[in-house]
């Protein structure tokens, strides 16, 4: 049936495989279970034509075999009666019935045949339906899964870039550190390398005191520097 082309391809088909070059799986998949639903529906919608049918003819033939039944029992009361005349014309009239049940019973042989194969296959659909609607369950589950490593890899990515970062920082503390150093080791340098003229200034500044005066005149008369 032509109804159900595109849910035997797909049901012949892996549908993992028919999503590879999806952009959405979890969108792609539902457009092809909409599609599938929409097949199941006017499978349904068949189905209950052909059972329809199948009633139809199964009441025709019932009909026909009560007619007969009755045709029968009429003409068994008129030979009690004692009308054979009677009872010939409702056996002629039951052969006649006779004759219309077998093409009645053909038709409600085949009416059933094709109710039970629709039947089948709509239970058959609804049941595949039903699997694929299980496996879109698991597929968006993978997406999810797919998308939360995706993240995490993007955030694994960053904290490596940061990791640079830091060891850019660590280079750039070690060279201020080195700075700091030579810097505290010229300071100690220039202490190391006598008073400055202003504090030598100041030596000369302050009065000498009487006995160091004493004893740089003694000083100087025995050097004769007087």
């Amino acid at each position: 049936m032509g109804i159900l082309k595109r849910f035997k391809d797909i049901m012949a088909s892996n549908i993992n495989a028919l999503l590879d070059k999806a952009e959405d799986p979890e969108k792609m998949i539902d457009q092809y279970l909409r599609d599938i639903q929409e097949d199941l529906r006017n499978v349904k919608s068949e189905t209950a034509t052909v059972m329809a049918e199948e009633q139809r003819c199964k009441r025709q033939l019932d009909e026909c075999d009560a007619e007969i039944a009755k045709m029968q029992n009429y003409a068994e009361k008129a030979l009690l009666a004692g009308n054979e005349a009677d009872a010939m014309k409702f056996l002629e009239k039951k052969n006649q019935l006779i004759q219309k049940q077998v093409p009645l019973q053909q038709a409600y042989d085949a009416a059933a045949a094709n109710s039970a194969k629709m039947k089948q296959l709509h239970d058959k659909l609804t049941k595949d339906v039903q699997d694929l609607n299980n496996r879109r369950d698991a597929i968006k589950a993978k997406v999810q899964v797919a998308k939360t490593q995706e993240k995490m890899n993007k955030m694994i990515g960053s904290v490596g870039d940061s990791s640079a970062s830091l060891a850019a920082f660590d280079r750039m503390e070690a060279k201020a550190n080195s700075m700091l150093d030579k810097a505290n080791a010229m300071s100690e340098l220039n202490s190391m390398g006598g008073d400055s003229i202003d504090d030598l200034a100041s030596k000369y500044d302050e009065a000498p005191t009487a006995a160091v005066s004493d004893e740089l005149a003694a000083l100087k008369a025995k050097m004769g520097l007087s």
